[in-house]
C-alpha cells in the first residue's frame, strides 16, 4: 500500500523545491539507466512540472548535466511526435 500524503504539506520553495527537483530528475534517470521506461516517465514528468515551477535563477542551481538530460529525453523519447505508452501488442 502507497504511503499517504500528509494533509499540511506546504508546497515546496526556494532550496527545498530544487532538492526535490534535482531528486526527481535523478530518479528519472535512474530508471532510465534501469530499462523501466514506464517509472522513468513518471518521474520525468513530475521533474519537468517541479523544474518549471523555478525561476531562471533557481533553474541555474540545477546541475548543468541534470537539466541537459532532461531537456534532451524530454525532446527526443518523450516528446509530443512520439508514440505513446500503452500500445496493442
Amino acid at each position: 500500500m502507497p504511503a499517504k500524503k500528509k494533509a499540511n504539506a506546504k508546497p515546496l520553495t526556494g532550496t527545498a523545491l530544487i532538492k526535490e527537483t534535482v531528486r526527481r530528475i535523478r530518479l528519472a534517470r535512474s530508471f532510465w539507466d534501469a530499462h523501466r521506461n514506464g517509472h522513468c516517465r513518471g518521474e520525468r514528468e513530475k521533474a519537468l512540472v517541479l523544474y518549471e515551477s523555478l525561476t531562471e535563477l533557481e533553474r541555474e542551481k540545477v546541475p548543468q548535466e541534470l537539466r541537459v538530460w532532461l531537456r534532451y529525453r524530454s525532446e527526443k523519447y518523450f516528446g509530443p511526435d512520439r508514440t505513446p505508452p500503452g500500445g496493442s501488442h
